[in-house]
């Protein structure tokens, strides 16, 4: 017997659209906030005020972070085809990878994992040992701490944790990842503190979003940045610029009289 084809998320007749469950004209449009209505594709119901402010922080946090690899790759590619707005914020998002925007997902993970089974009494301190003691014994960088620019804190970091708090949405997710960080800093002999992507993975936790869909907090939200640094690129072009340099400093040493 086939499978019977199904979708919940949306469907429409000639005067109706409906989105998980809620009329789109009269229920979502001039009502609800663009975070609040991806809350509701992935959780099927709307946010509680409190979760609205909070998941709203979370994607806020992901959109803009200047001149990444991604935006980059997008401004090229709208230089290489200026027709196709849609197929450069997709060469974009092809980039956001463990470095840039998927650590969120490593995090979320690592977190679900050691709280699954464990009961309200779990020693937080005794796991974020273990997740430690593992990752060190394999060699592994520990998802969601450290950052290459911002030292000795991510500015964005207490910020987020400070929104969750006062929204009722620190809880063990959050104290596991703090206790990580803390572990991490004692064990390593260096300042590991929690990024921004780690605190996005905990909060995304706290909020019950599956780690499997925690980069695509990243990728939602990130598209909105790719979309004005294209914007950008069309007025203040700096693609032209990025290729012709490349072109010219990389290949120099080929050419006689050159450094």
């Amino acid at each position: 017997m086939t499978k019977k084809l199904r979708s919940d998320l949306g469907w429409s007749i000639a005067d109706r659209i409906v989105v998980r469950g809620h009329d789109l004209p009269n229920e979502l449009i001039g009502k609800a906030s663009l975070g609040d209505v991806a809350f509701l594709e992935l959780q099927g119901r709307l946010p509680t005020k409190r979760e609205s402010i909070v998941f709203n922080a979370i994607t806020v946090t992901l959109v803009e972070h200047g001149m990444t690899p991604s935006a980059i790759a997008a401004r090229l590619t709208y230089f290489g085809a200026p027709e196709s707005l849609q197929g450069a914020v997709a060469a974009g998002l092809l980039g956001i990878g463990d470095r840039f925007g998927g650590s969120a997902e490593d995090a979320a993970r690592m977190l679900q994992d050691a709280l699954r089974g464990a009961g309200p009494e779990a020693d937080l301190r005794a796991l974020a040992g273990g997740i430690v003691r593992e990752h060190k014994e394999k060699k592994q960088p520990i998802a969601g701490l450290g950052h290459p620019v911002h030292k000795p804190i991510d500015p964005r970091t207490p910020r987020l944790f400070e929104v969750a708090a006062e929204n009722g949405l620190s809880g063990r997710y959050v104290a596991l990842m703090q206790l990580v960080g803390e572990e991490a800093t004692r064990v390593y002999g260096r300042d590991l503190p929690v990024n921004a992507t780690g605190a996005i993975g905990a909060i995304a936790s706290e909020l019950d979003i599956p780690w499997r869909v925690c980069r695509g907090l990243a990728v939602m939200a990130r598209a909105i940045g790719l979309v004005a640094h294209i914007q950008e690129e069309m007025e203040e072009p700096l693609a032209a610029e990025i290729w012709s340099r490349i072109e010219d400093e990389s290949s120099s040493h080929l050419r006689p009289g050159t450094d």
